[in-house]
Order: structure tokens, then C-alpha cells, then sequence
């Protein structure tokens, strides 16, 4: 199954707005009392209904997932470049700097 396959929410979210709503799915559990309209306060800008529905659009997503219903991407060209390199080598190529803790 492809990704386009997907239902895909409505509405637009900003990105902040996803990572608002990741965030509280998980400061915000399934116990807690008005759950989807604390997170929909959070994330701001939508209803109780649209953070429901794309919880439950997440869930579906993540039923594909590990059904193996969604192909893995194919890294072939880039893993066979860097899986010559030594750890070092990566964090070098990558432009990561390390400094020493004073």
C-alpha cells in the first residue's frame, strides 16, 4: 500500500500544530478527563472533533505500519557509501562537532 493511500485529515495543521499534538497525546492520556478538548485547547485553532479524527487517522496509520502494510523506503545508495565508514568518519562527513564538556 502506498502512503498517498492514506485518508488525510481536512484540515491543514501547521507543523507547530503536529507537534503540539504530539506532544499532548502523550502528556494526555486516554484516563484523562476531557482529553480532546485539553488538546484541542493546546494545539489551538481546531475542534474536539478534528484532534479525534486525526488521532484516530494516526491509528490507522499505525495499524498499516506494523502490519507491514507500508513499504520501507530503499536506502540502498546512501548505505552502501557510508557503510564503509567508521563511526568517525560518518560524524565528520555529517558536519556533527563534538566539544569536550569544560
Amino acid at each position: 500500500m502506498k502512503s498517498s493511500s492514506f485518508r488525510q485529515p481536512s484540515s491543514n495543521w501547521t507543523a507547530e500544530q503536529h507537534k503540539l499534538f504530539e506532544n499532548a497525546l502523550a502528556k494526555y492520556d486516554k484516563d484523562t478527563a476531557d482529553r480532546w478538548r485539553t488538546i484541542a485547547k493546546l494545539v489551538g485553532e481546531t475542534t474536539e472533533e478534528e484532534v479525534k479524527r486525526r488521532y484516530d487517522i494516526l491509528l490507522e496509520d499505525l495499524k498499516s505500519i506494523e502490519s507491514d502494510k507500508v513499504p520501507l523506503p530503499n536506502y540502498k545508495n546512501e548505505g552502501s557509501r557510508r557503510g564503509n565508514m567508521s563511526s568517525e568518519e560518518e560524524r565528520k562527513s555529517s558536519g556533527i562537532q563534538f566539544f569536550p564538556s569544560a
